[in-house]
């Protein structure tokens, strides 16, 4: 018994010796770039008034808002398949919600500016007047028709631009 108490004891402490002797080789050669802030810290022999901030590499000017769109519309789309059953139907009006405002928020801050998505910002805007600010289960469960219509018609409106989110 305490043969194998021993191995593993010895186990646990060469690998915890080379996790550590890799931490302290990779801040030293600059090669822990990336690396977690927790990592950073155990492998500074004082960690005291240390900037622990992980700083990604550079990367090129990209159109990320433009991919933003894409994206919200695909969850708002993935929402058209489910519905409003006794097991789920407080998360499928949260998330109809949610997708909405996510892809209300994406069409702001895409390049072309919220000017190009007037009707589906516009559906929004309407849908949030209606909720008044609650978005209790109780208030999207009485104005389901409405959340979903605004999911409906903002999807329909985007099929017809796919240039807007393709």
């Amino acid at each position: 018994m305490f043969k194998s108490s021993a191995r593993g004891a010895a186990v646990v402490a060469v690998a915890l010796a080379a996790l550590s002797v890799s931490c302290d080789a990779s801040s030293a050669t600059g090669a822990g770039e990336g690396t977690p802030a927790s990592a950073s810290a155990s492998a500074s022999p004082s960690g005291a008034g240390e900037d622990l901030t992980v700083s990604s590499p550079p990367s090129a000017p990209s159109t990320p808002s433009a991919e933003k769109v894409r994206d919200a519309f695909a969850g708002l789309q993935a929402t058209l398949g489910d519905s409003c059953t006794p097991g789920n139907c407080a998360y499928f009006l949260g998330r109809v919600y949610d997708e909405l405002h996510r892809m209300d928020r994406a069409m702001k801050a895409d390049p072309k500016g919220p000017g190009h998505f007037p009707v589906p910002i516009a559906l929004v805007k309407k849908l949030d007047a209606e909720l008044g600010g609650d978005r209790s289960f109780a208030n999207l469960k009485k104005h389901q028709t409405s959340l979903i219509a605004t999911r409906d018609k903002i999807n329909k409106w985007m099929q017809s631009h796919p240039e807007d989110y393709r």
